[in-house]
């Protein structure tokens, strides 16, 4: 069971019978669900850094990222502060929060000079690279269907970034480097797993993601305005939030299972960007969404499938 199921046992009787309904449901579908809305809330979160990327310095968007995460952590659950400190995998939790700082690192300074859309779509590659590890370093099995899903979503984000038009410049490198830090970071979450509590992680990238840029931000300080300061507050809440989505993700089922689904950030991403930026999808986005939603139909149902009758094939 996953970190949330006990709360069926509890919380406000309106919503006793969803908590019920969702413990209930097979360890697959709550990652697939903890994934649609943590890439919904990173999209958002990316979007919120692009508008603050233009107020202040890319630094100061990392901490407040990372320091109002810290500072979220730290309030809530001031009690259990000593105990969420204790891990069996110290080293581990270090390399996942220093994967995590680098992927938004390379992402924000590619929101400078790049679309929010078109980065994100770079960005997408992870879900290869983190099937391939888990494949590689976790011995988890890639059967041929789950294999096609894959291959059909990265079909769908090649449609979207076109290799040969303007999205591969030198400043496509810094998605390609947050795809890169994703897919580590998946991969050690997933080795964790249900041991640990998600809290936990939340406090380690915390405490690494704000220390670090801590001793960066005095030397690049661009004093924020009123709305770089409301910008900042929000941006921490909901990086907060979507963290904690993608731990239980990955720490409810396979990674090679919730991976696709990752691709929905590229949808949620072209919607922000139209609402926010008005800048509106292309024939060749809205193609590449269709192909992604697809496959990640596809998957979702193999794998639904596949729990009622026999393991991935």
């Amino acid at each position: 069971m996953c970190h949330f199921d006990h709360m069926d046992k509890g919380g406000p009787p309106a919503y006793r019978p969803a908590m019920i309904w969702f413990s209930r449901l097979p360890d697959a579908t709550k990652g697939i669900l903890f994934m649609l809305v943590s890439v919904t809330s990173f999209s958002l979160m990316d979007a919120v850094a692009k508008l603050l990327g233009q107020r202040v310095d890319v630094s100061q968007v990392l901490f407040a990222r990372y320091g109002g995460q810290l500072l979220i952590v730290l309030v809530l659950f001031r009690h259990k502060i000593p105990r969420l400190l204790k891990t069996d995998y110290p080293w581990l939790q270090w390399l996942r929060a220093m994967f995590q700082l680098a992927a938004a690192a390379c992402f924000f300074i590619a929101l400078k000079s790049v679309g929010l859309a078109e980065a994100t779509a770079v960005a997408d590659l992870a879900p290869v690279m983190i099937t391939l590890g888990a494949a590689l370093v976790l011995k988890e099995r890639v059967g041929p269907r789950r294999a096609f899903g894959i291959a059909a979503a990265m079909i769908g984000a090649l449609i979207v970034i076109r290799p040969t038009g303007e999205v591969f410049t030198p400043a496509a490198l810094w998605p390609l480097g947050t795809a890169v830090c994703i897919s580590g970071y998946a991969l050690a979450t997933r080795y964790i797993g249900k041991s640990e509590p998600a809290q936990t992680a939340l406090l380690y990238s915390g405490l690494f993601g704000a220390g670090v840029m801590a001793v960066i931000v005095p030397f690049r300080w661009v004093t924020p305005d009123g709305s770089a300061w409301a910008l900042m507050t929000l941006i921490g809440v909901i990086g907060t939030f979507a963290q904690l989505m993608m731990i239980q993700a990955y720490s409810s089922t396979e990674a090679s299972a919730v991976a696709p689904f990752s691709y929905a950030g590229l949808i949620t991403a072209s919607l922000w960007s139209v609402l926010i930026f008005g800048v509106w999808p292309d024939a060749y986005t809205v193609l590449g969404a269709l192909v992604i939603v697809s496959a990640g139909l596809y998957v979702w149902h193999r794998e639904t499938r596949a729990l009622r009758r026999a393991p991935d094939l």
